[in-house]
């Protein structure tokens, strides 16, 4: 049995993380204000450096305002200090947001004609780009092929959010939301450089609990918030995994970066995890499928009886999607990854149970919380055993479910195939 490491942040004991705030020239630069709040409440030091367009969007003065510190805009500024070449030497991260299609395009070609391109060639340290521009111009293949090189050097480059642009016009090419970003800047710095081991997988994540309804406005259900399987699918993109979410009655922000499908109950989610598994890498199921579902369902609401009595529920099993995937792996060498709520009773432990049904799922992995006394759900903390169907056992103690996902993505990374 081992037990897990803590994963630590990249800047030295006692120091505030040093991270550098590119922005580039788009609408959503103004976005990059609340992104910068975010840094600069969490305790970080941030060095804010917008080239000339994004400054025709906010002006320098709000970004000093903000970052407490002189705002960098040229190279010609205190030369004597060799600002292109130091602040990027002394970055714990550097992250762009926005990051315009000729932002993507000079980064990729090495062209180092301001301030921020500069910075960019001379980072030695994780480097984040969170895209945002117009459909046409994400999708372009000279932008696609930009971003396949900076991913090719270790870049995470986030995947841009579908919905609404500059004028009428919707689709991909949103920028994520600043706390989102914020929230994958702050997962690649606590792994530091060379973390995007995830790089080039598409792996499939399930969360929250499903639905069965038994009138228009009654449903069985259960008590899972989604919050683990969305740590995972975040821990995920900022390992640099292409991920879909299948999100089950979820109210939770999309992760950056992250395609989120939404489903209600059972059967939809089935549909959706099966049909992306066919290309997946890896599978973590850490939604809450419900066990049952009630045989029919009424098209009106279901009405008290006069005499008091209560009507009568005929239920039926639903599939077992854990096992389908598991027995039924239309992606040779992929990893599936279960999890198990369980309660000891008096046919055994928590470990024996789950052991037993480890075996009965066919899974690679399977995640143990002890839920007794409803520990676990609805919590940022989580504790857990993971189990492998090779006999490994990893004790993680108690701490935050985004520590959790990282060490499952471990497990799941050493058993990945090339």
């Amino acid at each position: 049995m081992t037990t897990s490491p803590v994963h630590e942040a990249a800047s030295p004991q006692g120091t505030r993380p040093r991270v550098v705030l590119g922005v580039s020239g788009g609408i959503a630069a103004y976005k990059a204000c609340e992104l910068l709040r975010q840094f600069t409440e969490s305790g970080h030091d941030v060095t804010v450096v917008p080239t000339a367009a994004a400054l025709e969007f906010v002006g320098a003065p709000t970004w000093a305002a903000l970052s407490g510190k002189p705002v960098s805009t040229d190279v010609w500024s205190d030369v004597h200090e060799v600002p292109h070449v130091r602040i990027g030497q002394s970055a714990d991260l550097v992250v762009v947001a926005p990051a315009t299609a000729d932002l993507l395009a000079k980064a990729a070609h090495g062209l180092a004609d301001d301030l921020l391109t500069n910075t960019l060639l001379t980072a030695r340290c994780p480097v984040v780009f969170a895209p945002a521009m117009h459909t046409e111009m994400w999708e372009h293949p000279a932008t696609q092929a930009n971003v396949a090189t900076l991913r090719s050097r270790g870049a995470l480059v986030i995947e841009p959010a579908e919905g609404r642009l500059t004028g009428k016009d919707t689709g991909k090419g949103r920028l994520p939301e600043p706390r989102e970003i914020f929230e994958t800047c702050r997962e690649v710095l606590a792994r530091g450089v060379g973390a995007l081991d995830l790089s080039g997988r598409h792996v499939v994540v399930s969360a929250g609990g499903t639905r069965e309804y038994l009138d228009p406005v009654r449903f069985l259900g259960n008590r899972s918030s989604g919050l683990q399987g969305y740590a995972l699918a975040r821990a995920a993109a900022a390992r640099g995994a292409e991920v879909t979410l299948v999100a089950a009655n979820v109210t939770l922000p999309d992760p950056a970066g992250v395609k989120v499908v939404r489903v209600e109950t059972t059967a939809q989610l089935r549909q959706e995890v099966v049909g992306a598994a066919a290309s997946a890498d890896a599978v973590v199921m850490a939604a809450a499928p419900a066990d049952f579902r009630p045989v029919g369902t009424s098209e009106a609401k279901i009405k008290k009886a006069a005499d008091g009595s209560a009507p009568s529920l005929e239920l039926t099993q639903n599939p077992d999607i854990l096992h389908e995937i598991s027995t039924d792996r239309s992606h040779a060498g992929s990893v599936i990854v279960g999890f198990a709520a369980e309660t000891g009773d008096e046919t055994g432990s928590v470990l024996e149970l789950a052991r037993a049904k480890l075996a009965r799922k066919g899974c690679d992995l399977l995640v143990v919380n002890d839920v007794s006394g409803g520990a676990v759900f609805g919590s940022p903390d989580n504790e857990a055993v993971i189990l492998g169907a090779d006999g490994a056992v990893v004790e993680v103690p108690r701490g935050s479910k985004s520590v959790l996902a990282h060490v499952i993505w471990d497990e799941v990374a050493t058993r990945l195939q090339d």
